[in-house]
């Protein structure tokens, strides 16, 4: 299908509408009784159950014969995840950065794709306290809060670059490879804990590249569109394309095609030896 103006412009309404109705009076006002754990470290929110009920039915009322898969959906139910390739699939996190949200921090976000048979055709992504909506529908672009935005032109040399390492979940033999990264590039930071966000910062060329481990669908089919029809590049660590029902690990996202090859052949490099 094709995701016009008026579909697109509607999903962003609602977004917005859920956002300033479920989200934002939470934040810095959760309670203890409002915050719970699903895993060790892996945190909800009232918030977080309220946003995917409410995007649920409005998104439903859009496109009544698309399937919704939200995070807090998956939690009770994984198997939802194995039907991302079948026809047509809104795929939602409903506050991607819980753990900021939770304690008052930013950033946080709101994130939505439609998929159609395994392919991502648009995605939004939402931040609430800057009101910031970034868009991309498959070959049209990427659009924030209305204005096309691209990835640029990154500097020539990589010790001018500006990279991302989420360390979480990532096994003790990369050690040696985020090392060698952060002795050969100009300036590797860690996550902000917030997917979403940090796409939109390479999307938007602000940073170079982003390297995550683990892969959830919904924290990473949104933001591959965006980035991808900025201009940049998403792939796995061994170069083969990003798939949304991939469950594989290891992600790179670059501004563009050079960037995304150096850094790959970094990692391949242990620290020290070259």
């Amino acid at each position: 299908m094709t995701v016009d103006d008026t579909l697109s412009a509607r999903v962003e309404a609602l977004i917005r509408t859920i956002a300033a109705r479920e989200i934002m009076p939470r934040y810095r006002a959760l309670r203890d009784q409002d915050i719970a754990e699903k895993a060790p470290g892996d945190i909800v929110t009232v918030a977080d159950h309220a946003v995917e009920a409410a995007l649920a039915e409005a998104l439903a009322s859009l496109l009544p014969e698309a399937r919704f898969i939200g995070e807090e959906r998956c939690a009770l139910l994984p198997a939802l995840l194995d039907t991302l390739d079948d026809g047509l699939v809104w795929i939602v996190d409903p506050i991607d950065g819980t753990a900021n949200f939770a304690a008052g921090r930013a950033p946080f976000a709101v994130m939505v794709a439609l998929l159609e048979n395994g392919t991502t055709i648009a995605s939004w992504i939402y931040d609430p306290l800057a009101d910031r909506m970034t868009t991309a529908r498959q070959g049209r672009g990427t659009r924030r809060n209305g204005t096309g935005i691209d990835t640029g032109l990154p500097a020539d040399d990589a010790r001018d670059w500006t990279g991302i390492v989420s360390r979480f979940a990532m096994p003790d033999e990369m050690a040696p490879a985020v090392a060698a990264l952060e002795t050969r590039i100009g300036t590797v930071v860690p996550t902000m804990r917030c997917a979403g966000h940090e796409y939109v910062l390479v999307a938007e060329g602000s940073r170079d590249f982003a390297l995550y481990w683990r892969t959830l669908a919904w924290d990473h089919v949104p933001g591959a569109l965006l980035l991808v029809e900025a201009g940049g590049v998403v792939e796995r660590l061994d170069g083969t394309p990003y798939r949304p029902g991939s469950t594989a690990t290891g992600l790179l996202l670059a501004r563009d095609r050079r960037i995304a090859d150096h850094v790959r052949a970094v990692l391949r490099q242990p620290a020290g030896t070259g």
